[in-house]
Protein backbone atom coordinates (compact mmCIF):
# COMPACT_ATOMS: atom_id res chain seq x y z
CA UNK A 1 0.00 0.00 0.00
CA UNK A 2 3.21 2.71 1.13
CA UNK A 3 4.54 1.68 -2.52
CA UNK A 4 1.31 2.59 -4.38
CA UNK A 5 0.63 6.00 -2.25
CA UNK A 6 4.49 6.71 -3.25
CA UNK A 7 3.72 6.18 -6.95
CA UNK A 8 0.92 7.83 -7.24
CA UNK A 9 1.01 11.78 -9.59
CA UNK A 10 1.31 14.45 -7.65
CA UNK A 11 1.14 18.42 -8.48
CA UNK A 12 5.23 18.16 -8.27
CA UNK A 13 5.38 15.12 -10.51
CA UNK A 14 2.83 16.44 -12.98
CA UNK A 15 5.65 20.03 -12.49
CA UNK A 16 8.19 17.82 -12.94
CA UNK A 17 7.05 15.75 -16.35
CA UNK A 18 6.13 19.17 -17.73
CA UNK A 19 9.48 20.63 -17.33
CA UNK A 20 10.98 17.12 -18.88
CA UNK A 21 8.61 17.52 -21.53
CA UNK A 22 9.87 21.78 -22.45
CA UNK A 23 13.05 20.53 -21.55
CA UNK A 24 13.24 18.30 -24.54
CA UNK A 25 11.78 20.14 -26.74
CA UNK A 26 14.00 23.33 -26.04
CA UNK A 27 17.46 21.23 -26.59
CA UNK A 28 15.93 19.27 -29.57
CA UNK A 29 15.23 22.74 -31.24
CA UNK A 30 18.52 24.63 -30.15
CA UNK A 31 20.47 21.56 -31.15
CA UNK A 32 19.36 23.10 -34.62
CA UNK A 33 20.22 26.94 -34.17
CA UNK A 34 19.63 27.89 -38.14
CA UNK A 35 15.95 27.25 -37.04
CA UNK A 36 16.06 30.41 -34.96
CA UNK A 37 18.20 32.38 -37.85
CA UNK A 38 15.26 31.56 -40.12
CA UNK A 39 12.19 32.70 -38.11
CA UNK A 40 14.01 36.27 -37.43
CA UNK A 41 15.37 36.20 -41.39
CA UNK A 42 12.58 34.76 -43.26
CA UNK A 43 9.25 37.15 -41.99
CA UNK A 44 12.13 40.21 -43.19
CA UNK A 45 12.48 38.50 -46.80
CA UNK A 46 8.27 38.92 -47.00
CA UNK A 47 8.15 42.05 -45.57
CA UNK A 48 10.76 43.58 -48.16
CA UNK A 49 8.25 43.21 -51.31
CA UNK A 50 5.80 44.85 -48.97
CA UNK A 51 8.54 47.79 -47.97
CA UNK A 52 9.23 48.97 -51.65
CA UNK A 53 5.66 48.60 -52.93
CA UNK A 54 4.54 50.88 -50.29
CA UNK A 55 7.66 53.26 -50.89
CA UNK A 56 6.46 53.48 -54.84
CA UNK A 57 2.96 54.03 -54.12
CA UNK A 58 3.63 56.76 -51.30
CA UNK A 59 3.35 60.59 -51.09
CA UNK A 60 6.69 62.40 -49.71
CA UNK A 61 7.31 58.87 -47.84
CA UNK A 62 3.89 59.00 -46.42
CA UNK A 63 1.11 56.31 -47.46
CA UNK A 64 -1.49 58.34 -47.81
CA UNK A 65 -4.37 55.51 -49.07
CA UNK A 66 -3.39 53.32 -46.60
CA UNK A 67 -3.96 55.70 -43.98
CA UNK A 68 -7.70 55.72 -45.28
CA UNK A 69 -8.17 52.01 -44.08
CA UNK A 70 -5.31 52.15 -40.83
CA UNK A 71 -5.77 55.37 -39.66
CA UNK A 72 -1.74 55.95 -39.88
CA UNK A 73 0.32 56.39 -42.52
CA UNK A 74 3.38 54.18 -40.88
CA UNK A 75 2.68 50.98 -42.94
CA UNK A 76 6.01 49.37 -42.18
CA UNK A 77 5.44 49.75 -38.52
CA UNK A 78 2.16 48.26 -39.38
CA UNK A 79 3.09 45.36 -41.32
CA UNK A 80 6.39 44.16 -38.89
CA UNK A 81 4.13 44.13 -35.92
CA UNK A 82 1.92 41.99 -37.93
CA UNK A 83 5.05 39.65 -39.12
CA UNK A 84 5.28 39.47 -35.09
CA UNK A 85 1.50 37.92 -34.03
CA UNK A 86 2.53 35.81 -37.37
CA UNK A 87 5.84 34.17 -35.94
CA UNK A 88 3.05 33.18 -32.86
CA UNK A 89 0.34 32.07 -35.12
CA UNK A 90 3.14 29.55 -37.06
CA UNK A 91 4.18 28.24 -33.91
CA UNK A 92 0.93 27.43 -32.65
CA UNK A 93 0.65 25.60 -35.93
CA UNK A 94 3.89 23.87 -36.60
CA UNK A 95 4.96 23.32 -32.98
CA UNK A 96 2.08 22.39 -31.45
CA UNK A 97 0.38 20.51 -34.46
CA UNK A 98 3.90 18.86 -35.86
CA UNK A 99 5.18 17.52 -32.23
CA UNK A 100 2.38 14.98 -32.50
CA UNK A 101 3.25 14.01 -35.58
CA UNK A 102 7.30 13.66 -35.03
CA UNK A 103 6.36 11.46 -31.93
CA UNK A 104 3.95 9.38 -34.23
CA UNK A 105 6.60 9.39 -36.90
CA UNK A 106 9.42 8.66 -33.93
CA UNK A 107 7.63 5.75 -33.47
CA UNK A 108 7.40 6.76 -28.85
CA UNK A 109 3.72 8.09 -29.47
CA UNK A 110 2.28 5.23 -27.60
CA UNK A 111 4.72 4.99 -25.06
CA UNK A 112 4.51 8.39 -24.27
CA UNK A 113 1.00 8.11 -23.72
CA UNK A 114 1.35 5.33 -21.56
CA UNK A 115 3.01 7.25 -18.75
CA UNK A 116 0.81 7.97 -15.49
CA UNK A 117 0.63 12.00 -16.37
CA UNK A 118 -1.85 13.98 -18.45
CA UNK A 119 -2.15 14.34 -21.97
CA UNK A 120 -2.50 17.80 -22.11
CA UNK A 121 0.98 17.91 -19.90
CA UNK A 122 2.44 17.04 -23.39
CA UNK A 123 0.84 19.71 -25.33
CA UNK A 124 1.45 22.29 -22.74
CA UNK A 125 5.55 21.96 -22.11
CA UNK A 126 5.20 22.18 -25.85
CA UNK A 127 3.52 24.83 -26.26
CA UNK A 128 5.79 27.15 -23.00
CA UNK A 129 8.57 26.27 -25.24
CA UNK A 130 7.30 27.40 -28.32
CA UNK A 131 6.41 30.78 -26.44
CA UNK A 132 9.72 31.21 -25.40
CA UNK A 133 11.40 30.45 -28.20
CA UNK A 134 8.64 32.70 -30.47
CA UNK A 135 8.96 35.38 -28.17
CA UNK A 136 13.11 35.32 -28.23
CA UNK A 137 13.07 35.07 -32.14
CA UNK A 138 10.15 37.39 -32.49
CA UNK A 139 12.37 40.21 -30.35
CA UNK A 140 15.39 39.35 -32.44
CA UNK A 141 12.89 39.84 -35.94
CA UNK A 142 11.46 43.10 -34.70
CA UNK A 143 14.97 44.37 -33.94
CA UNK A 144 16.31 43.30 -37.31
CA UNK A 145 13.37 44.70 -38.99
CA UNK A 146 13.36 47.95 -37.26
CA UNK A 147 17.35 48.38 -37.96
CA UNK A 148 16.65 47.77 -41.50
CA UNK A 149 12.80 49.44 -42.68
CA UNK A 150 12.49 51.59 -39.35
CA UNK A 151 10.28 50.44 -36.78
CA UNK A 152 8.41 53.65 -35.25
CA UNK A 153 6.33 52.87 -31.78
CA UNK A 154 5.11 55.75 -29.87
CA UNK A 155 2.94 54.02 -27.58
CA UNK A 156 2.78 52.14 -24.53
CA UNK A 157 4.84 48.62 -24.60
CA UNK A 158 2.89 47.95 -21.38
CA UNK A 159 -0.44 48.96 -22.56
CA UNK A 160 -0.10 46.76 -25.51
CA UNK A 161 0.46 43.67 -23.50
CA UNK A 162 -3.28 43.83 -22.03
CA UNK A 163 -4.50 42.64 -25.88
CA UNK A 164 -1.63 40.34 -26.60
CA UNK A 165 -1.75 38.36 -23.34
CA UNK A 166 -4.76 37.19 -23.63
CA UNK A 167 -4.81 36.57 -27.49
CA UNK A 168 -1.74 34.62 -27.13
CA UNK A 169 -3.27 32.43 -24.36
CA UNK A 170 -6.05 32.05 -26.69
CA UNK A 171 -3.83 31.04 -29.76
CA UNK A 172 -2.37 28.13 -27.60
CA UNK A 173 -5.80 26.82 -26.60
CA UNK A 174 -6.86 26.63 -30.02
CA UNK A 175 -3.27 24.99 -30.83
CA UNK A 176 -5.28 22.31 -28.11
CA UNK A 177 -7.94 21.70 -30.89
CA UNK A 178 -5.62 21.41 -33.79
CA UNK A 179 -3.30 19.31 -32.43
CA UNK A 180 -5.66 16.88 -31.37
CA UNK A 181 -7.23 17.03 -34.91
CA UNK A 182 -3.53 16.27 -36.53
CA UNK A 183 -3.64 13.41 -33.96
CA UNK A 184 -7.06 11.96 -35.40
CA UNK A 185 -6.41 12.71 -39.31
CA UNK A 186 -2.47 11.51 -38.94
CA UNK A 187 -1.37 14.86 -41.50
CA UNK A 188 0.11 18.00 -40.35
CA UNK A 189 1.73 19.15 -43.23
CA UNK A 190 -1.63 20.55 -45.25
CA UNK A 191 -3.64 20.90 -42.10
CA UNK A 192 -0.58 23.52 -40.98
CA UNK A 193 -0.01 24.99 -44.06
CA UNK A 194 -3.79 25.69 -44.84
CA UNK A 195 -4.62 26.57 -41.25
CA UNK A 196 -1.56 28.94 -40.02
CA UNK A 197 -2.06 30.40 -43.63
CA UNK A 198 -5.52 31.26 -43.36
CA UNK A 199 -6.09 32.65 -40.07
CA UNK A 200 -2.80 35.09 -40.65
CA UNK A 201 -4.93 36.50 -43.85
CA UNK A 202 -8.21 36.81 -41.89
CA UNK A 203 -6.48 38.22 -38.81
CA UNK A 204 -5.17 41.17 -40.44
CA UNK A 205 -1.58 40.46 -39.68
CA UNK A 206 -0.10 42.11 -43.12
CA UNK A 207 -2.92 44.71 -44.00
CA UNK A 208 -5.98 45.97 -42.44
CA UNK A 209 -8.84 43.51 -42.33
CA UNK A 210 -11.44 46.26 -43.40
CA UNK A 211 -9.82 46.38 -46.84
CA UNK A 212 -11.22 42.58 -47.41
CA UNK A 213 -14.18 42.46 -49.43
CA UNK A 214 -17.31 42.53 -47.76
CA UNK A 215 -18.26 39.04 -47.87
CA UNK A 216 -14.66 37.80 -46.40
CA UNK A 217 -14.91 40.79 -43.41
CA UNK A 218 -17.07 38.59 -41.43
CA UNK A 219 -14.59 35.88 -41.28
CA UNK A 220 -12.00 37.82 -39.75
CA UNK A 221 -14.38 39.72 -37.76
CA UNK A 222 -15.32 36.25 -36.56
CA UNK A 223 -11.18 35.60 -34.98
CA UNK A 224 -10.60 37.30 -31.90
CA UNK A 225 -6.59 37.41 -33.07
CA UNK A 226 -8.31 39.70 -35.30
CA UNK A 227 -9.32 42.03 -32.20
CA UNK A 228 -6.21 41.66 -30.07
CA UNK A 229 -3.73 42.82 -33.02
CA UNK A 230 -5.88 45.28 -33.92
CA UNK A 231 -5.78 46.35 -29.91
CA UNK A 232 -2.12 45.93 -29.78
CA UNK A 233 -1.13 48.00 -32.89
CA UNK A 234 -3.38 50.80 -31.48
CA UNK A 235 -1.82 51.16 -28.23
CA UNK A 236 1.50 51.24 -30.38
CA UNK A 237 1.52 53.47 -33.73
CA UNK A 238 -1.83 55.22 -32.86
CA UNK A 239 -4.24 52.90 -35.40
CA UNK A 240 -7.83 53.18 -35.61
CA UNK A 241 -9.41 50.25 -34.37
CA UNK A 242 -12.08 48.03 -36.04
CA UNK A 243 -14.40 48.29 -32.38
CA UNK A 244 -13.95 50.24 -29.15
CA UNK A 245 -11.03 48.96 -27.42
CA UNK A 246 -12.69 48.42 -24.37
CA UNK A 247 -14.97 46.24 -26.20
CA UNK A 248 -12.21 44.61 -28.23
CA UNK A 249 -10.84 43.84 -24.77
CA UNK A 250 -14.14 42.23 -23.89
CA UNK A 251 -14.34 40.11 -27.04
CA UNK A 252 -10.47 39.00 -26.15
CA UNK A 253 -10.64 37.98 -22.56
CA UNK A 254 -14.01 36.02 -23.21
CA UNK A 255 -12.62 34.21 -26.60
CA UNK A 256 -9.16 33.69 -24.07
CA UNK A 257 -11.29 31.65 -21.82
CA UNK A 258 -13.84 30.10 -24.56
CA UNK A 259 -10.84 28.51 -26.62
CA UNK A 260 -9.16 27.40 -23.77
CA UNK A 261 -12.73 25.57 -22.68
CA UNK A 262 -12.92 24.30 -26.46
CA UNK A 263 -9.34 23.63 -26.98
CA UNK A 264 -9.12 21.20 -23.82
CA UNK A 265 -12.38 19.50 -24.43
CA UNK A 266 -12.17 19.03 -27.94
CA UNK A 267 -8.55 17.56 -27.50
CA UNK A 268 -9.80 14.78 -24.60
CA UNK A 269 -12.66 14.14 -27.28
CA UNK A 270 -10.34 13.21 -30.14
CA UNK A 271 -7.80 11.67 -27.88
CA UNK A 272 -10.63 8.97 -26.31
CA UNK A 273 -11.91 8.47 -30.14
CA UNK A 274 -8.32 7.85 -31.52
CA UNK A 275 -7.73 4.99 -28.52
CA UNK A 276 -11.27 3.53 -29.37
CA UNK A 277 -10.11 3.60 -32.61
CA UNK A 278 -6.68 2.25 -31.95
CA UNK A 279 -4.40 4.32 -34.41
CA UNK A 280 -2.87 6.36 -31.85
CA UNK A 281 0.51 5.32 -32.89
CA UNK A 282 -0.26 5.36 -36.60
CA UNK A 283 1.15 7.19 -39.48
Amino acid sequence: MQTQLLSRPTLFSHLRALYAVGHRSWKQYWRYPLNALSFVFEPISWIAPIYFMGLAFSVNGKAIGFAQYSGTTDFISFTLLGAAVANFISSVFWGMGYSLKNDMDAGVMESNWLTPIPRLLFLIGTSLNGLAVTTITTAGMLLCGGLIFGLHVSGSLWLALRPIVPMIIGLYGFGFAFAALVMLLREANTLVDVGSSLVQLFSGTSFPVNALPKFLLPVALALPFTYGLDAARSYLIGTTTILPIRWEMFLLVISMFAMLWIGVASFRSLERRVRRLGTLGQH
